[in-house]
């Protein structure tokens, strides 16, 4: 096809004839770009490359035309929920920030340059002081910086510390029961233990009819070990209050059984509840209850992303893979 060049008689300059139904590149039209994007979200840049006959780099930049379509059309964010998170891009602590739209369940920003809280302020900078007005709830984790940043850009929302980050240091003080156990059995009495770490650390639903068995076995051989699972266990059980003063009342004897027990690291984790009750107990009002599921859902996705690429160097890239990931295919 012949692309007409015409002289432009208000500046002098030549200009080439704009097709509509041309990519960016104009060896591709837009149909063809975007069967590529949405090839490329069920396979690889390179098995695509290698069935087009195309140059992986030519699918990448088809693969990102893709996805800014994709981003056009679910047009601007208006959040009133929000969740924000971190993820390592690559190692010695290189972050950038995610934030969700809780409500549509759907990434709408990344970046920043790490996790502080000049970073976390770049998305309240973005979003603009109107849409930042408008948020009424920002689910995090119990990373300072982010709290701080929201009190001050966003200070109407509520703080909700995310039950998953909660649990998983909750998961990690059990773990720590669990080595201070191993260090001090000897001999066939450690049998027990070894290679126990995920029966522990997971719900029982999603054990095997072995990692079950192997379970019940380590919790009849060690008492410890027994009372540090089941009361992680039952502290679950706090989210699923509708009223603060009930669930204030049920970590008060969740609490309160830990006296005698010589769990220490239980003993510092209600410590570290304790300093933060108020974006925990959060949960507990009607209007602040949102789906919990989503956040850990995308957190998987990220990574799934992440390991299906071995990487990823190019960030605008990335930033567009997680943004796009739960947005309907075009």
């Amino acid at each position: 096809m012949e692309l007409r060049r015409v002289q432009c008689k208000k500046c002098g300059k030549v200009k080439q004839e704009k097709l509509s139904f041309l990519a960016a590149s104009p060896f591709y039209t837009k149909r063809f770009a975007f069967y590529i994007g949405k090839r490329c979200e069920s396979s690889t840049i390179k098995d695509i490359a290698k069935e087009f006959h195309l140059d992986w780099r030519a699918v990448k930049e088809l693969e990102k035309q893709y996805m800014r379509e994709k981003l056009r059309r679910a047009g601007p964010p208006r959040p009133k929920a929000i969740g924000v998170d971190e993820i390592a891009i690559r190692k010695g602590h290189i972050y950038r920030i995610v934030v969700s739209d809780l409500e549509k369940q759907r990434p709408i920003w990344f970046g920043g340059i790490d996790r502080s809280e000049e970073s976390m302020n770049l998305f309240y900078d973005e979003l603009g002081l109107k849409k930042s007005g408008r948020i009424q709830l920002a689910l995090m984790d119990m990373w300072k910086a982010f709290e701080k940043s929201t009190r001050r850009k966003a200070p109407q929302a509520a703080i909700l510390y995310d039950k998953f980050h909660v649990m998983r240091h909750l998961g990690e003080a059990l773990d720590k029961v669990r080595k201070s156990e191993y260090a001090r059995l000897t001999g066939n009495r450690r049998k027990f233990i070894k290679g126990q770490k995920y029966a522990l650390l997971s719900h029982p639903e999603n054990l095997t009819t072995e990692g079950r068995k192997g379970l019940k076995l380590l919790l009849a051989a060690n008492k410890r070990l027994n009372t540090a699972y089941i009361l992680k266990e039952q502290f679950g059980q706090l989210w699923s209050y509708k009223s603060e003063a009930w669930a204030g009342k049920f970590f008060d004897n969740w609490k309160a059984s830990l006296k005698w027990q010589r769990l220490k690291p239980y003993e510092k984790f209600a410590e570290m509840v304790e300093r933060h009750w108020d974006g925990i107990a959060a949960y507990c009002k009607p209007e602040n209850k949102v789906s919990l599921g989503f956040v850990e859902g995308f957190n998987n996705k990220i990574r799934v992303i992440q390991r299906r690429a071995y990487g990823l160097r190019d960030e605008e890239y990335l930033r567009l893979k997680i943004l796009t990931c739960m947005l309907p295919p075009l």
